[in-house]
């Protein structure tokens, strides 16, 4: 085999293992060697300024060559010829091909959610249920519109669904410590967790609730036994149980039950179910204050108050709407700033 084939293949088996240390200080070498050759050549218009030496290297290693700079002297240019330009050619494709490497992992990892997301506050989504949680996802863009960060946390080896709209953490376990701290899981402020196994969801709710106590804690179960098991441990859990079975009941006596129950929960079509909390500043006043305010000024149907002591549907006019009490309503859109009467 000739002695040059065997000679390129040991460079170019050891430039392909050079480490982002040992290519830097390769560089800083052939710059060093560079301006001594150069210099004992006697091209003084490149060595003896450092802004217009980096400058010709640059141009020289990039391909680019502008001609503005060029070697004067016999030596000089056998220099060039002979080691600044292979030299620079071969550095010059590494250190590009190394940064290119770099930034493409970075963005992987991130589509594979192999990364700590960096945020707070945010509504935290664990677990996958395809088309269901892609439901889920678009509705909580939909509602939020950007007011929280929204990461989708999941078990299985997928890649980020949704990677222009949300951030993306994948684990092992939903109640692995070293894990649940890529998605940030103590920052969360809503931490909703839907997962097709029951058990799976009972045991990361609990999880959940030790390490974000603060947060606002939503587990959909289809056993609503384990969603009273979770309660009993977690009181300021909310349980979301299926309601399959009575919509299909109430559709049977009520044709039509099921598009209305659609749209009160859809936030893309018809009325919506939002609340708002009533001031803790204001007096306490009644619902027909309150229903009428509603009706007139922002076409909003009031249809329930919660004082603390559970849910009223259907509350009388004269019933008492205290401070910090919670009022539910259907409207159109979300309304951001009541003007209480």
């Amino acid at each position: 085999m000739p002695m040059w084939l065997l000679l390129r293949r040991w460079i170019a088996a050891r430039f392909n293992q050079l480490t982002g240390r040992n290519l830097l200080l390769t560089v800083a070498g052939y710059v060093v060697i560079c301006w001594g050759l150069l210099f004992i050549a006697g091209e003084t218009s490149m060595t003896s300024n450092i802004t217009d030496f980096v400058y010709y290297l640059f141009v020289t290693a990039s391909t680019v060559g502008y001609g503005d700079m060029s070697p004067v002297t016999p030596l000089g240019k056998w220099i060039v010829a002979l080691f600044v330009i292979p030299g620079g050619l071969g550095l010059f494709a590494i250190t590009v091909g190394r940064l290119a490497a770099i930034a493409i992992q970075y963005w992987k990892s991130g589509l594979l959610g192999r990364r700590r997301v960096k945020v707070k506050e945010h509504i935290l989504v664990l677990g996958w249920n395809e088309q269901r949680t892609m439901h889920l996802l678009k509705m909580l863009l939909h509602e939020e519109k950007k007011h929280r960060p929204i990461v989708l946390c999941v078990r299985p080896e997928i890649e980020n669904p949704m990677p222009n709209d949300i951030e993306f953490v994948r684990v092992s376990s939903f109640t692995d410590r070293e894990c649940m701290k890529k998605a940030n899981i103590s920052d969360a402020s809503c931490i909703i967790i839907d997962n097709p196994e029951d058990d799976i969801t009972l045991s990361a709710a609990l999880f959940c609730a030790n390490q974000n106590p603060n947060a606002h804690l939503l587990a959909y179960f289809n056993d609503e036994a384990l969603s009273d098991l979770l309660k009993q441990h977690c009181p300021n859990a909310e349980c979301i149980p299926s309601v399959a079975v009575e919509m299909l009941a109430k559709a049977a006596i009520d044709p039509g039950s099921s598009e209305l129950h659609h749209e009160l929960l859809s936030s893309h079509k018809g009325m919506t179910q939002y609340s708002v909390f009533y001031p803790e500043s204001k007096q306490a006043i009644t619902v027909g204050d309150v229903f009428e305010q509603f009706k007139s000024q922002y076409h909003a149907t009031l249809i329930g108050i919660d004082n603390g002591e559970g849910i009223q549907l259907n509350p009388d006019l004269t019933c008492s709407i205290n401070p910090g009490c919670q009022i539910f309503y259907i409207a159109d859109e979300r309304v951001e700033n009541f003007q209480w009467s």
